[in-house]
C-alpha cells in the first residue's frame, strides 16, 4: 500500500479501543467548559449552517486539481470567509499538476462467437495517460493482487491486466477494507507495464454493487511505461469476470483521451480567530478543497471545509475567542498528491508559527460517533478525554488514539498532535471519488453536529493547549 496516495484514515482496532476505555477510565473528568460548549451546540444546532457553506463550495461544481472550478473555489472560500468576519483571511500559492479527464471512456468486452460485444461502464484513474486516439483492443486476463501479475510475468505481456480484489466486507472498518484494496488502483498500472501489459482494468472501491465507477489517484513508478488505467464499475467487474469464466478468446476494447496539461498555480485558502494570548500558537481544523470530478465532491471534501469553516465562524460570532489562534485551513490538491499539506507546512508564513494541534475533517459529512486524538501520544489522548462527558451529548461515544490526514501530516511530523472527529461513515465508500458524491447525500444535521464538535474541541486545546 503506497501511503503517500492512500487516505490517512483512522482506523477503530481492539486494542485502540481498550487503550481509550483505560484512558477514560482514568482521566478525571473535566466540566468546567459546558458552558461553552453548550453555547456552541445551542448555536450551532439551531440552523444548518454548515450545509449551506457545503451548497456554495458545491455550487461550483467538481473541483478538480487545477481546474477553473478549483480556482473558482478557491475565490469562492476567501470570500466567505471574509464575509463571516473570519481574521486574517488569505490565500498561500500551491503548484499543482493538472489533469484532463477528456471527453471519452469507453470500454466493450468481445467475445469469439458472441453476438455483440458488452459494454462496460469505466472512467480514467487520476494521471492516466489516454489510449491511441481510436483505442486498444487486446486479450484480458484477471488477477486479485500485484503478486499474481509478478506470478504470470511474460503471460500478461500484450495483454489487459483486469485487477478484481473486492474491499473486504468482512472488515467493520470501511477505512481499513478501502485500504486493503487500493493497491491494485495505486500501483496496478506500473506492475502490469513491467511485464508487457498495455493497459489496466481496476475494479471499483466501494462495498456496493452498482454501475458507477470510481475514480482515484494511482502512482506511474519512474522509468516505467505509462500504461492507460480505468475503473471498472463494480457490476461491470462482476459481469466481465463472469465472461472469462464462460467465454473463450476475451478481449477489451478501451478508448480514452485524458491527458496531462502540466503544472499550474492553484492556493491553500485560511482564515481564522487570533489568539488573545498566545496568538502564534495554532489549532488547525482544515479539509481538502479539490475534489475528484465525476460528482461535485460534496462528502469528500466539501463536507470537511464546511465544518472547518462554521466551526471558527461559531466561535467568532459567540465571543469565544480562546488563548490560541484557532485556523481554519482549506487544502489544494489532497486527491492529487497532497502538495497542499506540503506547501502549506513550508510556507514561509509559518515563520514564528507552532502549530499545537492539526485537526483534518476528510472522513464525509456523516453522523459523528467518536474522537480520534494524538496519535500514539498518550498525554494529548489523556487531557482530551477529561472532557469526554461534554462531548458525549453530541454523539461521541469513544475517544480513541489516532487522528490527522494527509493534509496535516507534515504539521503532525513537525509536532502538532494530530485529531479527527470519527464518523458512521460505513455508507462513505458508496459515494466515494463517484459520479454519486452529490449535494443531496449530505444530511445538514448530521454535517452541523460535527461542526459543532469541532468547534468545541478546537476551543478547548486553544484555551488549554497540549
Amino acid at each position: 500500500m503506497s501511503k503517500p496516495f492512500l487516505r490517512s484514515k483512522t482506523a477503530l482496532p481492539v486494542a485502540a479501543a481498550g487503550v481509550a476505555a483505560l484512558v477514560l477510565a482514568c482521566a478525571a473528568p473535566d466540566t468546567s467548559y459546558r458552558g461553552a460548549v453548550d453555547r456552541i451546540r445551542d448555536a450551532g444546532l439551531a440552523g444548518e449552517r454548515a450545509f449551506t457553506f457545503l451548497e456554495r463550495i458545491t455550487s461550483v461544481g467538481p473541483r478538480l486539481t487545477g481546474s477553473p472550478q478549483a480556482a473558482a473555489a478557491v475565490d469562492l472560500t476567501r470570500d466567505l470567509m471574509e464575509e463571516l468576519g473570519l481574521e486574517r483571511v488569505h490565500t498561500e500559492p500551491v503548484e499543482v499538476e493538472r489533469w484532463v479527464r477528456g471527453d471519452v471512456a469507453e470500454a466493450e468486452v468481445m467475445a469469439a462467437g458472441a453476438r455483440s460485444a458488452v459494454p462496460l461502464e469505466v472512467c480514467a484513474l487520476g494521471g492516466s495517460v489516454g489510449t491511441p486516439v481510436r483505442g486498444l483492443t487486446a486479450p484480458v486476463v484477471e488477477v486479485r493482487s500485484l503478486e499474481d501479475v509478478s506470478s504470470l510475468g511474460a503471460a500478461v505481456k500484450g495483454k489487459i491486466v483486469f485487477f478484481n480484489r473486492p474491499m473486504d466486507r468482512r472488515n467493520p472498518d470501511p477505512f481499513a477494507a478501502y485500504g486493503g484494496a487500493a493497491d491494485q488502483r495505486v500501483s496496478g498500472a506500473s506492475t502490469a507495464a513491467r511485464h508487457g501489459a498495455v493497459a489496466v482494468l481496476v475494479r471499483s472501491l466501494t462495498f456496493r454493487r452498482d454501475r458507477y465507477p470510481h475514480t482515484g489517484m494511482l502512482r506511474y513508478e519512474p522509468g516505467v511505461l505509462r500504461i492507460p488505467a480505468a475503473a471498472v464499475s463494480t457490476a461491470g467487474a462482476d459481469r466481465l469476470s463472469e465472461i472469462l469464466i464462460e467465454e473463450r478468446d476475451v478481449e477489451i476494447s478501451l478508448r480514452m483521451d485524458c491527458r496531462s496539461d502540466g503544472r499550474v498555480l492553484s492556493a491553500n485558502v485560511a482564515g481564522e480567530l487570533t489568539g488573545s494570548e498566545l496568538g502564534r500558537e495554532i489549532v488547525l481544523v482544515g479539509g481538502h478543497l479539490d475534489s475528484w470530478d465525476l460528482g461535485v465532491g460534496a462528502h469528500d471534501d466539501a463536507a470537511g471545509c464546511a465544518a472547518a469553516i462554521e466551526a471558527v465562524a461559531l466561535l467568532r460570532d459567540l465571543g469565544l475567542r480562546p488563548r490560541r489562534t484557532v485556523r481554519a485551513v482549506l487544502f489544494m490538491d489532497e486527491e492529487f498528491g497532497g502538495t497542499g499539506g506540503r506547501a502549506y507546512a513550508a510556507s514561509p508564513e509559518r515563520k514564528g508559527e507552532r502549530h499545537i494541534v492539526a485537526a483534518e475533517s476528510d472522513r464525509g459529512g456523516f453522523a459523528p460517533v467518536g474522537l480520534a486524538v494524538g496519535g500514539s501520544r498518550g498525554q494529548a489522548l489523556e487531557r482530551v478525554s477529561r472532557y469526554a462527558s461534554l462531548f458525549r451529548p453530541l454523539g461521541v461515544a469513544f475517544i480513541v488514539p489516532g487522528g490527522g490526514g494527509v493534509d496535516v501530516g507534515p504539521l503532525v511530523e513537525r509536532g502538532a498532535v494530530p485529531a479527527s472527529v470519527l464518523l458512521n461513515a460505513q455508507t462513505y465508500f458508496d459515494v466515494h471519488h463517484s459520479a454519486l458524491d452529490v449535494v443531496d447525500r449530505v444530511h445538514p444535521r448530521e454535517l452541523e453536529i460535527q461542526a459543532v464538535i469541532l468547534a468545541a474541541l478546537a476551543y478547548i486545546l486553544a484555551q488549554e493547549g497540549i
